[in-house]
């Protein structure tokens, strides 16, 4: 787990940001829920399945990764809205938005349960949140 500050250790899958203030007015179209989202990095040199892990809010929407790989030192964006999963992005296929624009935490959870990476913010001074 990282805690503010904290360099990232080498070789690991992690959180790198958070998009949690779409551009423009918060209409609830697709567009603007695909607005706001999370990236996860793998930072190592072997493909880690994310199948069963879950990415989760402070108000505990959450998002489980279907059959999932995410290969060496590339990064997958998990966006709110609808849309057709690809290698480096999938879609939590909500019709309302996740993160809040003031504050909030992710946590990303691995299929056995245990916590394996958070990041939170807690600002309306920025749109994004690197973590």
């Amino acid at each position: 787990m990282m805690f503010p500050g904290q360099a990232q250790a080498a070789g690991s899958v992690y959180i790198t940001k958070i998009w949690y203030d779409s551009p423009g007015s918060d209409k609830r179209s697709n567009a603007s829920l695909n607005g706001e989202w999370v990236q996860i990095k793998n930072s190592t040199t072997k493909s880690v399945s994310l199948k069963g892990w879950k990415l989760t809010d402070a108000s505990r929407h959450v998002y489980t990764f279907k059959t999932f790989t995410l290969k060496p030192g590339k990064t997958v964006t998990v966006k709110t809205g609808k849309g057709t999963d690809t290698a480096a992005t999938v879609f939590q296929q909500r019709a309302a938005y996740v993160w809040n624009n003031d504050k909030d935490k992710a946590t990303l959870t691995r299929s056995t349960g245990a916590v394996h990476d958070t990041c939170s913010y807690n600002s309306t001074r920025y749109d994004y949140k690197n973590c």
